[in-house]
């Protein structure tokens, strides 16, 4: 055996401790507990998480409702200019994440990267539409009288979202949860992201990326829990969430939304598919009218 050999053996390994991502900081949980982790395909253990609580997911929608009046009145053209740059470090840590998704799905290495790959596209897909939407879901209304008559649309706030749970090396845990939290930003929004349960490396790894993008603080939340419904159901229930994103029907998440009158999209695809048009980032969106006198 070579010195080098030897070398490498006789090293501990440096397990990754894994954080919360809320308010562009890495707090860990508020009960100070994790939950394993265990590859798909072994079982044997991955990492820990942090098992996020009701008090976690407070905090997480104060933080998003403070970064909401920055962000929604950034122009279209800058949050996509942010939005790129995310993607952008994804490519850079293509690797890394490669090497998660293959752990966290079970997934070979070739399939793995695939799905980093169609991930880094769908975020800059979404990014590109952020100053397109407008033209393509506004107009300039036909009106009888004096008056221009414009409609735009707006997003409508702090946004709860449910990622995808991983299930059986389906690309959920970073193709899925791109697919449903990119649409939601492009528009304007803020959001609140449960994570896979069964698999959240990967995307708390994202919240490193957002970290040290140009993404403000509190624009993204990133939380992890052993079970969806440790936190969903405050999200559902928060007055201060304006929308929920569902992976999936799910009457009681919907019936506490209901209480708060919040819109609810619900909806698993194929997530490997090209998005479904303009689906999800008008989802999120609410319209605004407004007249104006001609000649004024």
């Amino acid at each position: 055996m070579s010195d080098q050999q030897q070398a490498q053996q006789a090293r501990l390994g440096v397990p990754k401790t894994y954080k919360l991502f809320v308010g562009g900081r890495f707090p860990r949980s508020e009960s100070g507990r994790v939950y394993e982790v265990a590859e798909a395909k072994t079982g044997s253990w991955l990492a820990n998480a942090p098992r996020g609580t009701r008090k976690d997911a407070r905090d997480a929608v104060a933080a998003a409702r403070g970064a909401f009046p920055g962000w929604s009145a950034a122009t279209a053209y800058n949050r996509g200019q942010v939005l790129y740059r995310v993607a952008e470090l994804l490519q850079g840590r293509r690797e890394q994440f490669a090497d998660e998704v293959a752990a966290a799905e079970g997934l070979t290495a070739r399939r793995a990267a695939q799905q980093v790959d169609a991930a880094i596209d769908r975020w800059v897909w979404y990014a590109g539409w952020t100053d397109k939407i407008a033209q393509v879901a506004g107009s300039a209304n036909p009106v009888a009288g004096p008056y221009f008559n414009l409609s735009a649309p707006e997003p409508v706030g702090v946004v709860g979202v449910v990622a995808p749970q991983a299930d059986g090396g389906s690309g959920h845990a970073l193709l899925g949860l791109v697919s449903v939290l990119a649409p939601v930003l492009a528009a304007g929004n803020t959001a609140v992201v449960l994570l896979s349960s069964a698999a959240p490396l990967p995307g708390l790894s994202l919240g490193e990326v957002l970290a040290t993008s140009d993404v403000p603080a509190g624009v993204v939340n990133l939380l992890s829990a052993e079970r969806v419904a440790d936190v969903a159901p405050t999200l559902a229930s928060h007055a201060d969430v304006n929308a929920l994103a569902l992976p999936g029907r799910d009457a009681e998440l919907e019936a506490a939304a209901a209480e708060t009158l919040k819109r609810v999209f619900a909806g698993s695809e194929d997530w490997s598919a090209t998005p479904n048009g303009t689906r999800r980032l008008l989802a999120f969106c609410e319209t605004k009218t407004v007249w104006h006198p001609v000649g004024s």
